[in-house]
């Protein structure tokens, strides 16, 4: 095997077994840093040995057996060492991470996941160290994602390992109480990658699909660790139904196409099929009134809509109304008018948009004079549409939604009687 195609074979490898083998070793180290540390001493072990021998029959088993011999060699230097010192302490024997069922490999990926995104840690810092452990991306790779230094994602991963001892962070689910609280902190950085592969906040690029499709991936693996939380499979319900439409989001030039002009015939309906399969599962363990539920389920009415015309704008605002009396914010009332001026039309909508001019969270939104915007060039008033595109132009970061925004603002100019 030449050595390119042995580490291209050997990287693929990566990305399927590497959660599992760090879950794994953090079982036994119960050090998510160590953990990390042999495994990539594993992984050096293959590139050096791989591209002679062969890639292994079953590759997982390999580098699962090499990282924990190296476990094993590691707590016998401790031992040597403590003798020394004259501190020897009975350490628990190692468990055979190889002799452990699928279950159980199920429930340490799920543990993992869970230590990863823990609330001791920032939200920035929860994301880095998912991405890194569970989703096997190289600092470069997640540094590039989100249009940071690479040596600050290495600082956060570093920091957050760190944290994680410190704070002797459990490797377990949670049960109890704790529960919902854990795991609305492990659906919100699934989520916040999702969001920032499928419409990028910054850069030029108006959509990052690595990002987006890593998080649905963590999201569908999330699903079948934890198949009874409704919540779960509302999260993945819309993210399936949203990425249905990555096809289409992008012209030849990768300007945005925004919703209502996409053409429906490039959404990829396999994807629609999922996402309403999952949205029926979260339904049926009586999570129907969920956060990501409803959402999916709003973005639901726009798949089941055959063209733009056809969508059920009444029902979406009454989706927003529900999701608005239980999850009240700024941004659900400002998508809620837009679904308003939709089925309302404009002039309701702009009333809905005018009340949330003065709302501290938004003033550096740009959406918010986006849509201020559109619906004032719906109502003919193109000098005042005009600059509220601008002004959402200037607090944009991602280029092409600054270049989309501009020539809004030219087209109200071309537009006055």
């Amino acid at each position: 095997m030449e050595a390119s195609e042995a580490r291209r074979a050997i990287e693929a490898v990566w990305r399927i077994e590497s959660a599992r083998l760090i879950a794994a070793l953090t079982r036994i180290v119960r050090d998510v840093g160590l953990a990390e540390d042999l495994a990539q001493d594993a992984l050096v072990a293959a590139l050096e040995q791989w591209p002679d021998s062969g890639i292994p029959e079953k590759p997982g088993a390999w580098l699962m057996a090499t990282a924990k011999h190296r476990a094993i060699d590691l707590r016998r230097r401790r031992k040597m060492a403590d003798r020394k010192r004259g501190e020897l302490v009975r350490e628990p024997a190692m468990p055979d991470a190889e002799a452990r069922s699928e279950d159980d490999i199920g429930d340490d990926l799920l543990r993992l996941m869970f230590m990863s995104c823990h609330p001791v840690l920032a939200t920035e810092t929860r994301v880095a160290l998912t991405l890194r452990l569970l989703g096997g991306l190289t600092t470069d790779e997640i540094a590039r994602g989100f249009l940071v230094p690479e040596p600050t994602i290495a600082q956060r991963i570093v920091r957050a390992k760190r944290t994680l001892a410190e704070e002797r962070v459990p490797f377990e689910v949670p049960a109890g109480p704790e529960l919902a609280a854990r795991l609305a902190s492990v659906l919100e950085v699934v989520y916040l990658v999702f969001n920032e592969g499928y419409a990028a906040t910054a850069g030029e690029d108006w959509m990052r699909p690595t990002l987006s499709e890593e998080a649905l991936r963590l999201g569908r693996v999330l699903a079948e660790l934890a198949p009874k939380e409704p919540e779960v499979h509302g999260l993945v319900a819309l993210m399936e139904i949203q990425a249905s439409r990555t096809g289409a989001r992008t012209g030849p030039s990768g300007e945005p196409v925004l919703l209502l002009d996409q053409d429906r015939a490039r959404w990829d309906q396999l994807l629609i099929r999922r996402g309403l399969a999952a949205l029926r599962r979260a339904e049926e363990l009586g999570g129907a009134d969920g956060p990501y539920a409803l959402q999916a389920a709003i973005a639901a009415c726009h798949a089941r809509a055959r063209t733009a015309e056809e969508t059920d704008w009444a029902l979406i605002v009454s989706i927003y109304e529900r999701l608005a009396r239980i999850t009240p914010s700024p941004v659900v009332e400002l998508n809620r008018a837009v679904a308003v001026s939709m089925a309302s039309g404009p002039a309701a909508g702009l009333e809905l948009v005018d009340a949330l001019t003065s709302e501290p969270s938004l003033k550096a939104y740009h959406l918010l004079p986006a849509v201020r915007g559109d619906l004032l060039s719906k109502l003919d008033r193109f000098d005042e549409a005009r600059a509220e595109f601008k002004r959402a132009a200037s607090l944009t970061r991602n280029g092409r939604e600054r270049t989309l925004l501009l020539n809004r603002a030219a087209q109200c100019s071309k537009s006055k009687p």
